[in-house]
Order: structure tokens, then sequence, then C-alpha cells
């Protein structure tokens, strides 16, 4: 049985023994969601939101790109972000990314890669923010790691940036946001310590009224 064929009998056999454990499963699933959690994530294969936190469908609602990035240009994220805020009303917001990104990989070089080029720009103006701090660092995997640290912390300072965020706190929402680096090595978060939940440490230039 090849690759693709082998997803559709995965899927029945997993339809299936969930509904030997709950014949509601799916009933239940149907009246709706309401997650507490939206995820911004890296689309990287190795990195499964539901599995890393040991969460269950319906209680994460997720948004994934190469190098788990907040662009304030990106629709895509800006939709979800919205959505997740307004709508589902999440109270907390994760950024995660991990450790050996081969985005952010790129992002350190200088190698040309086509379309995603746009994208990995966004990143190198993180290394760029950072330059005098990784350029230091002479081991090329320590100061991946490091990269892949900042870049969190500033994608976490980003999504405060947003006017979708600051009105919901301005409205008195309870909305905090947090920063997390995944290990594949040994499937542990490291918590960055980076939480917002105000715009009181936001250069005044980025308030919005």
């Amino acid at each position: 049985m090849n690759f693709y064929d082998q997803l559709i009998e995965n899927n029945k056999k997993w339809v299936a023994s969930k509904l030997q454990e709950d014949p509601a499963y799916f009933t239940s699933l149907a009246n709706g969601q309401k997650p507490p959690l939206l995820w911004i994530g890296c689309a990287d294969s190795r990195v499964p939101a539901n599995e890393i936190t040991g969460t269950k469908p319906g209680e994460v609602f997720v948004h994934r790109n190469i190098a788990n990035m907040v662009v304030h240009t990106d629709m895509n994220m800006l939709s979800v972000l919205d959505y997740a805020v307004n709508v589902l009303r999440v109270k907390h917001v994760i950024v995660c990314g991990h450790y050996g990104c081969g985005g952010l990989e790129a992002a350190m070089g200088n190698k040309h890669f086509g379309l995603i080029d746009n994208w990995l720009r966004h990143i190198k103006d993180v290394y760029r923010m950072y330059s005098k701090e990784l350029d230091k660092i002479e081991n090329t995997q320590e100061r991946l790691r490091r990269f892949v640290e900042v870049n969190v912390m500033e994608q976490v300072y980003d999504l405060a940036k947003t006017s979708i965020v600051q009105h919901a706190w301005r409205n008195g929402q309870e909305l905090e946001l947090h920063g997390w680096v995944y290990d594949i090595k040994n499937g542990l978060v490291k918590d960055l310590d980076v939480t917002v939940s105000d715009d009181s440490n936001l250069e005044e230039v980025y308030k919005v009224d």
C-alpha cells in the first residue's frame, strides 16, 4: 500500500478507535470550539502543537508558518489572530519556535533559495537587531540556538504591537502572550519567560489609541 492510500486507512482506524473510546466523540466536536489557546508555531512537520502540549482537538487554535513569524502584512496570520482573539476569545497566545529551525538557519546565511527569500528577509531583520550578541557566539549551532530564542521573543513583542491585541487589552479582555522554544532532541519546551499581558512596556510609538 502506498503512502497516500495508507493515510486513508489510518483515518478509518483512527475514527474507529475514537468511537470505541467515546461514541459521542465527533458529535461533541461538531457542536463547536472554545479553545483557550492560540498557537503560532513553525511549519516544521516535527513540531505538532497538540502532541507537544498533550491537548485534545478543540483545545488549541493553530497557525503555522516558516519560523513562527508574526509579520504585520501577513493577512493569513492576522486573520487567524483576529478570529482567535475577538471571536474565540482565547486567553493565551503562545509563539513556539524550535531549536534547529531550518528557516532561521537559512536566514543566517546568504544563499539564494527563490521565492522564500522574501520571507527570510523578515527573519534577517531579527538577526540584524541582535547581531552584536549573535556574532560573538563562535559556535554556529549555539548561535542558531540563541537566534531561535531571540526570534521567538521578538515575535511575542510583535504580537503585542498589533491593533488586534492592543484593542483586546483596552477592552479589558484577559489575554497573555508567551514565548516557548521546543527541543526536538528531547521533546521538552523551554519557557522564555517573556509573558506579556498589557502594553505597558511597549514604546509609545507602537501604542494604538
